[in-house]
């Protein structure tokens, strides 16, 4: 699976106003623990009992430290991974030596200490939004991005770290675009070869017996003529409909909203069209979401079973997002090699992430979130 670069999402209302409304009971443990543990081992530490409670308060903060991960991670969606600890050999004092000097251990001290005064905030904030339906809708979300987005500068890991799992993913988005690229070009090839190709040679086989027939048998020399002008017909009419399967026109002289209405109108399933994407994006954004949304009205036609499906698209900060939705029978996944997976693939060239939502019985979401800078 790759790995993708660690980016707080905006996580979903219900879990962040149980977030807020909860944490701040863990919060004030933590920080009651944490705090007391600290001032009594420092106050005895010349007498050496301070010592070993110093220890513990260090297990302590570190466990602690890594209950947050995992409670965060869960509620606020934020892309947390456990905390990285290499382990040390030798005695007590040299383990407590090595969690002392490592800059983890203090920078869970630090999220632990900030958390209790933000999460009488953040409670206030989850009581009201119980209450107040806007306020769950809007604020909650954007208080609980906040913290996710806390959680992740302080207990995520360094920026060297990030740097380098940013590299991992463009690397693997790369591979992908160069496989996706490799795979249109074999189908344009085959297209070509199975198509056009051998309208053309009809067409010149027929255009020679013509020619050998031209004085002896005018009436057969018609009849070849009308063949080639008819397999002529057909071979413009295949470069056309490849020359559009690359870039149609419509998207470039009209953008994303009319492309995607014509998809929508040759879809033998009722199609709801909403697109939203001022300013224009770029042309490998339109063209990646033209190309995502129509394989997905095809697999929509021929395997769903549904009646009706909605494409939304729409500008999210610096991401353009296109959903696809249908009443089918569900069931649809990304598997190594299917048509998901080669969207997903499509989708990875230009650094963007497809999901699939596809419970048994339906509905069936298809999202890309496409940036529009990369």
């Amino acid at each position: 699976m790759d790995r993708v670069p660690l980016e707080q999402p905006r996580p979903r209302a219900v879990r962040t106003i149980v977030y807020q409304v909860t944490a701040a009971a863990l919060h004030l443990a933590e920080f009651v623990l944490i705090v007391t543990a600290l001032l009594v081992g420092l106050g005895t530490v010349v007498i050496w009992v301070g010592i070993p409670i110093l220890m513990a308060t260090t297990s302590l903060v570190r466990g602690a430290g890594n209950l947050e991960r995992r409670y965060v991670r869960r509620m606020l969606d934020t892309p947390l991974p456990p905390a990285e600890r290499a382990p040390v050999d030798g005695g007590v004092l040299r383990r407590w030596r090595y969690r002392l000097v490592d800059p983890t251990t203090w920078r869970d001290l630090g999220y632990l200490l900030v958390s209790l005064p933000l999460s009488v905030v953040e409670f206030a904030i989850g009581l009201a939004s119980v209450i107040l339906l806007p306020m769950a809708i809007w604020v909650a979300p954007w208080v609980g991005w906040a913290r996710g987005s806390l959680a992740l500068a302080l207990l995520g890991p360094n920026r060297a770290k990030r740097l380098e799992v940013k590299a991992q993913h463009l690397q693997a988005s790369r591979a992908r675009g160069v496989d996706a690229a490799e795979a249109e070009r074999r189908r344009i090839e085959r297209d070509l070869h199975d198509g056009a190709q051998q309208r053309l040679v009809s067409v010149a086989m027929s255009l020679g017996r013509a020619r050998t027939k031209f004085d002896r048998d005018p009436d057969a020399v018609r009849e070849l003529i009308a063949e080639a002008h008819t397999d002529a017909k057909l071979a413009v009419s295949e470069l056309r409909d490849l020359a559009r399967g690359i870039y149609p026109a419509v998207l470039g002289d009209r953008g994303l909203d009319a492309a995607l209405s014509a998809q929508a109108a040759k879809s033998p399933v009722k199609v709801d069209v909403r697109v939203d994407v001022d300013p224009r994006p770029p042309a490998a954004v339109e063209s990646t979401a033209y190309f995502i949304v129509g394989e997905t009205l095809t697999n929509v036609a021929k395997h769903s079973g549904a009646t009706e499906a909605a494409v939304k698209v729409w500008r999210a900060d610096e991401k353009v997002i296109v959903e696809i939705t249908d009443n089918g029978h569900g069931g649809a996944e990304l598997r190594p090699g299917g048509g998901l997976a080669g969207l997903a693939d499509r989708a990875a060239t230009i650094d963007g992430v497809l999901t699939v939502v596809s419970p048994a019985g339906g509905p069936t979401v298809v999202r890309a979130d496409l940036p529009c800078a990369w």
